[in-house]
């Protein structure tokens, strides 16, 4: 079974950069508290500490 991380959106992006609004779209997060089972490797990982400061992730 393949790794992965679960992230949940926290923060709105209102006043966020163009490129942090792209990112949150490409890890299909729209609502707040919405959470995404996402597959763990490098990609997905760079993703989430772009906007860490929007996110949260998720033990299990």
């Amino acid at each position: 079974m393949s790794r992965t991380i679960k992230v949940q959106k926290i923060r709105s992006i209102i006043g966020r950069p163009e490129k942090h609004r792209r990112i949150m779209e490409a890890l299909g997060l729209r609502k707040i508290r919405q959470v995404r089972e996402l597959p763990d490797n490098p990609s997905v990982r760079g993703m989430v500490n772009k906007v860490i400061h929007l996110v949260q992730v998720l033990e299990g």
